[in-house]
């Protein structure tokens, strides 16, 4: 049985489909990413699956366990944690406590082991620890969203376009991180419009168009794939 399993999704914006019978699953332990354009149903899938977004037909299990449904605020006790597109850090706070509000569902002592996890990961947040969230760079603001995440211990955790308006330099010490967070054993499922770099460190991908997913395969695979290369990779 797989960690996570999407089956015939579809989700609407009022009378627009935006999501059409999307079905894909996550194995423990993988880093699986959706690729595609702006508008292809990537981030609502995420959202979807979150609790965020309604679903209008469909199904997403979680450990064999249905949760479409299940208010956003849940989703963190069940495993599930999502890093969202555009950050979203409390900007008015520290660093710390930005920290602090994504293990809000665990302990005081479960918490500082975990901070100490998450600053293991990100030592620049370390560095930064009492300073405002608004006034880092993109980049730490990226690795701040990401710790906030698994500050719930999530057994999945869910990025959305962690590469947004980043650097080059930047990019790579994302993905570096992600790679490095799947090493010790987080399942990732990565929504991400930089397909080269999604691919090059994922188990699996899905290729979205317009709402349906048009193409599966190992990340590899997907790099190689002449139709793949030339829409998403400029080859």
């Amino acid at each position: 049985m797989s960690m996570l399993e999407v089956n015939d999704l579809h989700v609407y914006y009022g009378s627009i489909h935006a999501v059409k019978g999307v079905s894909f699953t996550v194995d423990k332990g993988e880093i699986v990413t959706l690729i595609g354009a702006n508008g292809a149903g990537k981030s609502t899938t995420l959202n979807t699956i979150a609790g965020i977004l309604p679903a209008r037909r469909g199904s997403v299990e979680f450990q064999g366990e249905g949760i479409l449904g299940v208010p956003a605020h849940k989703m963190v006790k069940k495993g599930i944690a999502l890093c969202p597109e555009g950050r979203r850090v409390f900007t008015q706070m520290t660093v710390e406590e930005n920290l602090q509000m994504g293990g809000y569902t665990r302990t005081e002592a479960e918490n500082a082991d975990t901070m100490e996890d998450v600053y293991g990961h990100f030592p620049r947040l370390r560095e930064r620890a009492y300073q405002v969230a608004g006034t880092l760079s993109g980049g730490e603001q990226q690795m701040l969203a990401m710790g906030r995440a698994l500050m719930g211990r999530p057994d999945l955790i869910m990025l959305d376009e962690p590469s947004m308006g980043l650097a080059p330099i930047l990019v790579d010490e994302i993905f570096s991180i992600i790679k490095s967070l799947n090493d010790n054993g987080t399942t990732v499922l990565l929504v991400e419009q930089n397909a080269s770099m999604a691919l090059s460190i994922a188990d699996r991908a899905y290729v979205l168009e317009t709402g349906r997913i048009v193409k599966e395969g190992s990340g590899s695979d997907l790099l190689r794939d002449d139709d793949v290369r030339r829409a998403y990779l400029g080859g």
